[in-house]
């Protein structure tokens, strides 16, 4: 177990903190609730962005940027938007600041009071949809297909680095169509692009399904999400696409003449994830000893670590190191050369293994005059003797399988905590004592699942897409259910 670490198995929620602290990702700001991301965290949410950014540009869409701040009015146009985050929003309501008469401080200016105050964007289907009404004409202008990198608030009180932060980064993409089908057709294919990420990028297995009307966006008449499940037994939600209908055209007058030249309102979609990406990607992966990564999403992905009792040798050693930081950067693997002399090798192994780094090369004296490297791979903690010649092929291979290692052990993890009940008793049995996903069959009413809700804390995450269709009764009502739920304790 790695110092200053929790037991993952005695306290997850401590050992989890102390990852994100310890493993150098983020810490609590001056402000309430929001968090610094610091560089080797940073790196790695430029590695999510640049994989999902080229899956959306491969897909259609461009990016844009709209402005952080809303006018109020703007949410009052569509009621079930303004109710689903009225509770969270930041609100401006002065734009100066004057010295206090004492001239000891500063204070607000009570003259400098705007005319309409404006909301902190807590999400932006709003003033994105103010500007699509002078975009779209035509059938002609469509579709639509947006994407924006940006912060988020949404004033929450219960905080978590990265899970659930007063301000956090996200991705939010907003389409404009001319008909429902495309529309669906789109909101579909992004959470399959997230899946796919999920699954390809972050090893991490996802059941792809719809949420119930309780658990919906706000405003929108269909909400599609992954569901990934913790170690600890919890969901999270990683990503969500939601069909928004004709809401938002109707609510800012966004219509278009189609080809029969007939006036209609346009169709909507608008889709996200966040950084709470990076707390899904440590508490799917990591261990007593720190954060484990994905080879795919790790900043660098290899780190060469010399050992040397002289200066001289330390000069020996850069130098094979610079040999194969070449070899390996010409195969497209990220290397790390870490020549410090202010640590020593020790040390440097914890620091790695605590951050995550997939594969460690340790190469001394020894090691030249016999052509090997000493490899440890993260995943399993395995050192192995292996021969200098072919090493980028090699170590390829190995970064190959230490991304499908990943994925594996995390789909075996949750087949193992996966149950179908039939029966409420063993439904909350299992909530308590076991946690993990469980297939159950529903009524389909909102009374129902705000009942279970209250006395399990478990919610319906999804009703997969694959299930398939089963007779069955409810577990609480015994009422007829035609397919089985995915209920679970969630983040």
């Amino acid at each position: 177990m790695a110092k200053g670490i929790a037991k993952r198995s005695e306290n997850y929620s401590q050992w989890y903190n102390d990852i994100v602290v310890k493993a150098d990702l983020a810490e609590n700001s001056a402000v309430r609730g929001s968090m610094v991301i610091k560089p080797y965290g940073y790196a790695i949410w430029e590695k999510i962005q640049a994989a999902l950014d080229k899956m959306f540009k491969d897909t259609g869409h461009e990016n844009a940027y709209f402005p952080l701040f809303i006018p109020k009015s703007f949410f009052s146009k569509e009621a079930a938007h303004v109710e689903g985050f009225a509770k969270e929003c930041a609100v401006v309501t002065h734009y100066r600041l004057r010295n206090t008469e004492d001239g000891k401080g500063i204070e607000v200016d009570p003259n400098a009071k705007l005319e309409e105050e404006l909301i902190v964007r807590p999400t932006s289907e709003t003033i994105i949809w103010n500007s699509y009404k002078n975009w779209i004409q035509s059938y002609r202008d469509l579709p639509i297909l947006i994407n924006q990198w940006a912060n988020v608030v949404r004033w929450e009180m219960r905080t978590r680095l990265f899970l659930r932060t007063a301000e956090f980064l996200w991705q939010e993409g907003h389409t404009a169509h001319a008909t429902k089908a495309e529309a669906i057709a789109e909101t579909k294919q992004m959470v399959g692009v997230y899946a796919d990420f999920a699954e390809n990028f972050m090893a991490v297995p996802v059941i792809k399904g719809t949420k119930s009307e309780s658990e919906r966006f706000a405003g929108a008449l269909e909400t599609y999400a992954i569901e990934a499940l913790m170690q600890d037994g919890k969901a999270l939600q990683a990503g969500t696409s939601h069909f928004l209908g004709q809401n938002f055209a109707k609510a800012f007058d966004v219509k278009f003449t189609d080809k029969n030249s007939k006036l209609d309102y346009v169709w909507a979609t608008s889709w996200g994830v966040s950084t709470r990406l990076m707390g899904a990607l440590i508490m799917a992966h990591s261990d007593d000893h720190g954060l484990v990564l994905p080879p795919k999403l790790a900043p660098y992905q290899v780190v060469i670590v010399p050992i040397y009792k002289s200066a001289e040798q330390l000069d020996q050693m850069t130098e094979k190191a610079n040999e194969l930081m070449a070899l390996l950067r010409a195969k497209g693997i990220s290397v790390k050369y870490d020549g410090r002399d202010t640590r020593r090798p020790g040390h440097k192994f914890a620091e790695y293994e605590l951050k995550g780094v997939p594969i460690r090369i340790a190469i001394g004296p020894r090691d030249l005059e016999q052509g090997n490297v000493e490899i440890a791979r993260r995943d399993t903690l395995e050192k192995k003797i292996y021969q200098q010649e072919g090493i980028a092929e090699t170590i390829s291979g190995l970064l190959d399988e230490i991304q499908d290692n990943l994925f594996n052990k995390a789909v075996k993890f949750r087949e193992e905590n996966t149950f179908k009940v039939d029966s409420y008793e063993e439904f909350k049995d299992i909530i308590k004592n076991k946690g993990g996903f469980v297939l159950a069959h529903w009524d389909g009413t909102a009374e129902t699942e705000e009942k279970i809700k209250t006395e399990t804390k478990a919610t319906i995450r999804c009703i997969p897409v694959d299930a398939t269709e089963e007779e069955g009764k409810c577990i609480l009502t015994g009422k007829p259910s035609t397919k089985r739920v995915l209920f679970a304790k969630a983040y």
